[in-house]
């Protein structure tokens, strides 16, 4: 486990070398905190994410949400058991780091029960995909979300965002993205109107997403909702059995 967490990090420190990190700053302020990154993460680690992608297919669990999304999600949970490397990177000290220098803030970690902190989401049957939406914090601070390719074999499932220039209040430009194997999308939750268009015949898609926060305190009255969200709408009732109401933040 210990040589895994190091070879993570050495990837991650060596695909940030990589990262003209003032454009890329500039960038993600003008797109009003959106940016992407081309095929970010390396061959190596992209492989080792996706033996574990393999492993944890037959814990997906499928939802349907007529006229808003269907597909497959596996949560935190599951990933804690049987993901090592995911785990590593989404706790990589360097990859928080250029995180919080990208957005300007210092950012953490999701708290251990909230199931969407790390999940992945599988579209496997034709028509999979998700309506636009924002990836609303139901924390106290922002929550930032962490897109990151893994299989892409697919002409017709997009990420699509709709994307408005900083500062500007008509102008919105839409754009599709492949997530191609290794790239990275990152965004400010509550600001970016997205979706995923339908997947076709004979085509597939897996998609890591890692989430972050700038304060990790919830509401007792959020908190029952955003874990009725994801048992309903992504994880299954499962994920409602690891919340421990006494704990009164997630």
């Amino acid at each position: 486990m210990r040589n895994l967490q190091l070879s993570i990090e050495r990837e991650v420190e060596r695909a940030i070398e990589g990262v003209n990190l003032k454009d890329t700053r500039r960038c993600y302020r003008d797109q009003s905190e959106f940016v992407v990154l081309d095929r970010f993460l390396s061959q190596p680690v992209v492989d080792q994410l996706l033996y574990e992608v393999d492993l944890l297919t037959p814990d997906v669990n499928r939802n349907y949400i007529p006229g808003h999304k269907k597909g497959g999600s596996v949560s935190f949970y599951a990933l804690q058991n049987q993901a090592p490397a995911i785990l590593s990177l989404y706790r990589s000290p360097a990859w928080l780091m250029f995180l919080s220098r990208l957005v300007n803030a210092p950012l953490m970690l999701c708290p251990e029960d909230d199931p969407h902190s790390c999940a992945l989401y599988y579209y496997t049957q034709p028509g999979d995909h998700i309506g636009f939406h924002f990836d609303t914090s139901y924390y106290k601070g922002k929550r930032y979300t962490v897109l990151i390719g893994l299989v892409e074999r697919s002409e017709h499932c997009r990420l699509v965002a709709r994307v408005r220039k900083h500062g500007e209040t008509e102008e919105i430009r839409e754009t599709r993205i492949p997530m191609e194997p290794g790239t990275v999308v990152l965004f400010n939750g509550d600001k970016l109107w997205h979706a995923v268009t339908p997947l076709g015949k004979g085509e597939e898609r897996v998609v890591l997403t890692l989430q972050y926060v700038t304060n990790q305190e919830m509401g007792p009255f959020k908190k029952l909702f955003s874990n009725l969200k994801d048992a309903f709408a992504y994880f299954g009732p499962a994920a409602l059995l690891r919340w421990n109401p006494s704990k009164g933040k997630g």
